[in-house]
């Protein structure tokens, strides 16, 4: 059965505010220092901050810089933006790089981490953390990154992104281009109800996504469409022609 392909014309408009860094270490401070404002912020207006957090290797450092940071733990819930269809305990899970580097050494309540059942399977994995988010509303702060081809959580071309307006809040993923193929992802609809959203984008390997991206071809990023800016911050080598 052929893909769902949405071109251009299917996505709505996007609008961003590119943020050249001169190297991965000002890009991570000053993302965790984002960070910290936006949560300072939600909670001094809403009692309650709501994050969805990536996986990968970029944003590691900033996870384990955001154990320093002076909050109020106690109002904080994090989600996922995506996951991987492996073992709880699997080291390649982005939930245990995430715990790893951050969660176990703060005082969120354990309760208000909601990570992605993956191993369950991406079917039933995907209907439950949509069931969960259904009483969820917008995130405050979406975190995602930025694949070679353009991918950002396991939002991929050639798949199904969750654009449509009936698209569940999470997909499962059943061929994904790169290990493991089964994943659950938040749809493109779903990481759009957000009130802030950040990309960390870091490496030369990143610059023909990007330059896709600024030239508006539709890539699986240029799906994200908050009613906000998307904020794109990017390490200066990716952003080289």
């Amino acid at each position: 059965m052929d893909r769902p392909r949405p071109s251009q014309a299917a996505l709505p408009p996007q609008s961003c505010r590119w943020h050249i860094h001169p190297d991965d270490a000002a890009l991570l401070a000053l993302a965790a220092d984002a960070v910290e404002r936006v949560a300072r912020e939600s909670i001094e207006k809403r009692g309650v901050f709501r994050i969805v957090v990536a996986g990968g290797n970029t944003p590691r450092p900033l996870y384990e810089k955001l154990c320093d940071a002076e909050t109020d733990w106690s109002a904080w819930h994090v989600y996922y933006g995506d996951e991987r269809c492996l073992p709880p305990d699997d080291a390649n899970r982005n939930s245990f790089m995430v715990e790893d580097a951050w969660l176990k050494r703060v005082g969120i309540p354990r309760a208000q981490i909601h990570t992605i059942p993956a191993e369950r399977g991406a079917t039933q994995a995907a209907q439950d953390y949509a069931a969960l988010l259904q009483g969820v509303n917008e995130f405050d702060l979406v975190l995602l990154g930025l694949g070679e081809d353009g991918h950002t959580a396991s939002l991929f071309p050639g798949h199904d992104w969750g654009v449509a307006p009936g698209a569940p809040a999470a997909l499962a993923v059943h061929d994904a281009p790169k290990p493991p193929p089964e994943r659950v992802s938040l749809s493109a609809r779903r990481l759009s109800r957000a009130r802030h959203v950040l990309f960390l984008i870091t490496g030369e390997t990143k610059r023909r996504a990007i330059a896709a991206w600024r030239d508006g071809k539709p890539i699986p990023a240029r799906a994200i469409t908050p009613p906000g800016d998307v904020d794109i911050w990017v390490e200066s080598r990716a952003a080289s022609p």
